[in-house]
């Protein structure tokens, strides 16, 4: 009979040993400057219904393509460590 074998965790698993996490909402802000400087567009992200949120600082065009990258991208995760966002998931081969 073959033996299951499994894989060694790091205990204890916590929310800072997660470090991909799924997005489940975001909003996009703008703060305003001092008087006649610029303002400063924010993202924040709140990942796996609220267990993570992130905020990022994003210029104007970084937030137009992130918007429409979000609005068209059913699934998109966020890699905590790296501060990355990952757009879509694609089968192997497809």
């Amino acid at each position: 009979m073959a033996r299951a074998t499994t894989t060694k965790v790091r205990q204890p698993v916590t929310d800072d040993s997660i470090k991909v996490r799924q997005l489940s909402h975001y909003q996009f802000s703008w703060v305003a400057g001092e008087p006649a400087a610029p303002g400063t567009l924010t993202l924040q992200l709140v990942l796996d219904e609220g267990a993570w949120e992130e905020v990022l600082t994003v210029d104007a065009d970084d937030a137009d393509v992130l918007q429409d990258l979000l609005r068209s991208t059913p699934t998109v995760h966020y890699d905590v460590s790296r501060r990355t966002l990952m757009f879509g998931v694609t089968a192997v081969g497809a």
